[in-house]
This record gives C-alpha cells, structure tokens and sequence, in this order.
C-alpha cells in the first residue's frame, strides 16, 4: 500500500514537470547588429524662440499681430499708453525750440555791437592819450590831464575785452543749451519709443499672453515668438549619462503625436552646467529627419547613440539573469559574458552559442 503511494506521488510530480517543461517559453541567440544608446526625454522648440517683454511699464494700447502670424525683425508687436512719457518728450520739444541755437542768435549780435562800441571807445580813448602824452612831453597840459587819459584809455581796453569776454561766454551757453536741450528731446523721444514693442527677428507669433488695456511692466510676458520653420530639440539627459554624449552623436526620435514613427537628429550642443534641481544637463539636437509639421513644447523621447556593433550574438535583455545568468532549456543555469547592451537586446560574448535554447523568464 506504501509502495502504490509513492509510486501515484512520483508519477504525479513527472506530470507536473512534464506539464511546466511544455509551457516554458524559450528563444535561441541571434546574429544582429546592436547599438548602445542613452534615453533622455525632451521638448521641442523653435529656433531663436523668446518671450517678448516690455522695458517700461504702461497699459497696452493695441496689439498688431496675432497667434500664428509671420513677423520681420522691427516689426511692431504692441504699442502701450504712457501721458507723463508723452508729456515729458513735448516739454523736451518745447525746451528744445527754445534754446535752438539759431533762436539765440539775435543775443550774440546784440554783444557784437557792444564789442563794436567798446572797440571805437578804446580807439578814441587811445588817440587822446596819446595826443595828450606827447603835449606833456612838449611841457604843455597838466599831468592829471595826462593821467586822467592815461586811465580813461585803460578802462576802455578793460571794456572791451569784458565785451569780448561776454560775448564767448553767452555764445558757448548758448550752444550748450542747444545741444543739451536737443540731447534731453532724443533721450525723451528715445523714452517714448521704448513703449512701442517691436519683434528682434524674423519669424513667427506662437503665443500673445496679455490683452490689450493691460498694464504690464518689465518682468511681463507679453508673447513667445520664435523663428517659423527651424526647431531646436532640448532634451534633459542624467548625470550619470553626460559623459558619454558627444557633439555629432546620432539621436533617435519618438514623439506622442506621430505614434509609430521615428524620426532623426544629431546632437549639435551640449549645456556645461547641471541642473542642481533636476539633477540633469541639457542637450540640444537638430533634426536631420523631421517631421511635415511641428510645434513648440510638444514633448517627446530620445535614444541618443553611443556605440553601434554589428553581426554580433544577442539575446533579449529578459533572458539575463542578475546580469550575468541565462537558464538553458532543461533548467541549466549557465554564467555568460555579456558586452553592450540596449533597453532590448544584450551582446553575449561567451557562455552560449546560437544554437543553444534558452528559456524567457516568466513576468
């Protein structure tokens, strides 16, 4: 009776065995070509892309374009309202016709007369002096007639080199008046143009964030333009990761909005500081196969490559256990030698040969 039990439980465990041995799922290694890569996700955005802020506070006025629209650098973008700028440039004005130099011109001719005159005196002055000094020297006349010409004739030099004097320094006041006042008018009219918010490229709206009748200042965000048809990818690549990536590395592209598809790019920049928060750097690559049509902040995936072997033995990276172990058809558990591998495939350098079954490893 023992006998029959042992035998019933033997012939029972066969059948299990058998009955797991049919249900494993097995594979064998495959020559193929294999590339290492890393993954890092990412956005897009368009080449020359910024946000357009105001340098001055004001209420916006009127907007001149709108979302989807093509713009040229200098084109206007938003005009704002601001009186006491607008006043400040029409008192400038005023101060600016009033101390023009050509508007002063009849104080200077004024002085040229008094010049003219002071001149003639001192001539005259001269004449009687010297007329009176050689009477002296003939014994005719009194010395304080001599004298009193003698001091006549040096007031008038005194006079008229005080005219001259005037004359110079009223000339240069007026000149300095009239560049200093037209100086003030450029840097108002330079002011008042700061409330009209003109576009630094050529390209495109993608975003207008504030409606008119808005006051805004300069840490405002008006809207994002950026150029029309080139796009720039960033994507955040890990610390651990940065030092494999290269300028010229191929980038391989997946995006949520064309599902199925890949498209191409290279990397073409690589930031040098990391991110403290994120614990990433960015990486920015250019598209060599793009898609028809694309726009800014779509998110998408890369695989940046950074090795590429080919006609090598692989096995599905699932079939690798503790990263060195694959388990044989039968339940042999054999040590292999791997070499690179992707989010897929692993190259095996030893262990085992394509011909040797190998089992997946149930989920």
């Amino acid at each position: 009776m023992m006998f029959t039990m042992k035998k019933s439980l033997i012939v029972l465990c066969s059948v299990i065995l058998v009955a797991c041995s049919k249900n494993e799922k097995t594979t064998t290694p495959v020559v193929e070509d294999i590339t290492e890569s890393v993954y890092a996700s990412g956005s897009l955005k368009t080449m020359n892309q910024y946000s357009v802020f105001p340098v001055v506070n004001g209420t916006i006025k009127s907007i001149h374009v709108e979302s989807g629209d093509t713009i040229s650098e200098g084109d206007t973008l938003f005009v704002l309202a601001n009186d006491a700028s607008r006043l400040n440039t029409e008192n400038a004005q005023l101060a600016a016709d009033f101390y023009d130099y050509s508007s002063n011109t009849s104080k200077l001719d004024e002085l040229k007369s008094a010049i003219e005159i002071a001149k003639e005196r001192m001539n005259n002055d001269s004449v009687q002096y010297i007329r009176q000094k050689n009477l002296w020297s003939q014994q005719v006349g009194s010395k304080s007639e001599l004298e009193n010409r003698e001091l006549a004739y040096k007031n008038s030099i005194n006079q008229y080199r005080s005219a001259i004097l005037r004359y110079n320094d009223l000339k240069k006041q007026i000149q300095f008046n009239s560049l200093q006042s037209k100086k003030n008018l450029e840097i108002s009219k330079k002011g008042q143009g700061d409330f009209i918010v003109r576009s630094e490229i050529n390209g495109k709206v993608y975003s207008i964030q504030k409606n008119k009748g808005e006051m805004v200042g300069p840490q405002t965000a008006l809207a994002i333009v950026g150029d029309a048809n080139d796009f720039i990818i960033e994507l955040q690549v890990d610390e651990y990761d940065i030092v494999k990536i290269k300028k010229g590395q191929t980038v391989l592209i997946t995006m949520d909005s064309y599902k199925g598809e890949s498209f191409e790019a290279i990397v073409h920049r690589i930031d040098p500081i990391m991110n403290e928060r994120t614990r990433t750097f960015l990486v920015e690559a250019v598209f060599t196969k793009r898609p028809a049509t694309l726009y800014p902040h779509l998110s998408l995936e890369a695989n940046i490559v950074i090795n590429t072997r080919q006609a090598i033995l692989t096995i599905p990276r699932e079939c690798l256990i503790d990263n060195e172990y694959v388990i044989k058809k039968g339940g042999e558990k054999v040590k292999v030698v791997t070499g690179l591998m992707d989010y897929r495939k692993v190259e095996i350098l030893s262990g085992i040969t394509e011909k040797d079954l190998i089992v997946i490893p149930e989920e």
